[in-house]
């Protein structure tokens, strides 16, 4: 599978490290229309350790953060145009639903489409797939640090 921005671009569009960076890599772009990311998920994640030590699932909130972060990327490169001077802050998720479990070993496919920007503000769709199957999906709102 091609990829159009790998780990070394990603950190330098996002403020996050490990253990918090949630995206390893950027596979798809059409600007200002979609974006597409991966996250491998490893055993070595250290959520893993509590959620839960006889049989790991990844928590929602780190799907979440997954596609937040992917949406920011998104928004860097779409909405901001490439402004990565200031933070985006995610301000909202609206009609979450978390439809299967996400395990170590899976890899996580995430779909960022735009739904509606303004000059400081974005709203995307987000899902997150596994194999083709959807395991999350969310509006995601962010705006631009003024």
């Amino acid at each position: 599978m091609q990829h159009l921005m790998n780990i070394h671009e990603i950190v330098n569009h996002l403020p996050h490290r490990y253990p918090f960076l949630m995206v390893d890599r950027i596979i798809e772009y059409i600007p200002h229309e979609r974006l597409v990311g991966l996250k491998n998920v490893t055993i070595n994640e250290p959520f893993f350790q509590g959620h839960f030590p006889n049989f790991p699932i990844m928590p929602g909130v780190m799907i979440l953060e997954s596609l937040g972060q992917t949406g920011a990327i998104f928004a860097y490169e779409s909405a901001f145009m490439g402004n990565t001077e200031k933070l985006i802050f995610l301000t909202g998720f609206d009609k979450v639903r978390f439809r299967r479990p996400v395990i170590p070993g899976d890899q996580l496919l995430l779909d960022l489409t735009l739904i509606q920007k303004r000059s400081t503000a974005i709203k995307m769709y987000g899902k997150a797939t596994v194999e083709g199957e959807l395991a999350a999906e969310a509006q995601i709102m962010a705006v631009l640090q003024k």
